[in-house]
């Protein structure tokens, strides 16, 4: 019998199918359990963020400040603002964190709370201020927000990761470091019921520090004026929108017979200019 070479009918090495759509159906399938993990962790994250320890929260902050350039402690300025949150740590919030203040040198109007209690506020938003009592708004409305622990929860999803590798590899892991800074800490975005949450706190902490909130509102006045909204951070893309925002600041001081007395005592080293 002569001997005819045929291909075999089935062969496990060749698709009966076409490759692009096999290569699509994986990918889907890839997509769909990465879409996954990331709604069960969305779902989970508020029930883990208030049981995050502190220890845990301290390590976490080393790749938040390390992924931030040119941030100090030691300037006439980071200490000056760090002097005025310690009183109203003090005097008032007596919140279970050691609050530190960085000072990040750029012109964006804006600042942020961090991890571990760690305070980042931008030389650009020290310009624009005029009163001692409205620089401690500003602090005391980021200190706000250490309450119910938005900060944490304003890094969302990746704060799980970044959480594994400081337990793991250590505070200051690469891959940590890459993680926060992939989360573009600048532009952290919390809810407006948080933001809301986190002026009301400001303003009892100013009461409490003060004896009134004189300068409460003076900048986000500033603020509603401003055209150029690109360098105003997250106090103007993600906030309340500043005209319910003030009207708001005066009715719960009404409302809590809060006086707005304003004493401009600022220290000149806070809004004095760089040079050119």
């Amino acid at each position: 019998m002569k001997y005819t070479a045929r291909m075999p009918e089935t062969n496990v090495n060749v698709t009966p199918t076409s490759p692009l759509r096999e290569f699509f159906v994986f990918l889907s399938g890839v997509i769909a359990i990465i879409a996954g993990i990331y709604l069960l962790l969305g779902l989970a994250l508020n029930i883990i963020v208030p049981r995050i320890p502190m220890t845990f929260e301290r390590k976490m902050a080393g790749p938040f400040i390390n992924s931030m350039a040119s941030v100090d402690r030691s300037s006439e300025k980071a200490q000056t603002a760090q002097k005025l949150l310690d009183v109203i740590q003090e005097r008032y919030a007596k919140l279970p964190y050691t609050f530190t203040v960085y000072l990040h040198e750029s012109p964006r109007v804006n600042a942020v709370a961090l991890p571990g209690g760690n305070i980042v506020v931008f030389s650009g938003l020290l310009d624009k201020i005029e009163s001692e009592n409205e620089l401690s708004f500003i602090l005391a409305h980021e200190m706000g927000h250490y309450v119910n622990r938005d900060h944490l929860k304003g890094v969302g999803r990746a704060l799980v990761f970044i959480m594994i590798s400081a337990m793991l590899l250590g505070p200051d892991s690469s891959v940590g470091n890459l993680l926060a800074q992939s989360l573009n800490i600048t532009e952290m975005a919390f809810s407006r019921n948080q933001e809301t949450l986190a002026d009301e706190f400001a303003l009892n902490a100013l009461h409490g520090t003060y004896g009134h909130v004189g300068g409460s509102a003076d900048f986000f006045i500033k603020l509603s004026k401003e055209v150029n909204t690109g360098l105003w951070g997250h106090y103007f893309s993600t906030h309340p929108e500043n005209l319910k925002r003030i009207a708001h600041l005066k009715n719960y001081s009404r409302i809590h017979g809060f006086a707005e007395k304003l004493l401009r005592n600022i220290p000149a080293i806070i809004n004095k200019k760089r040079p050119a």
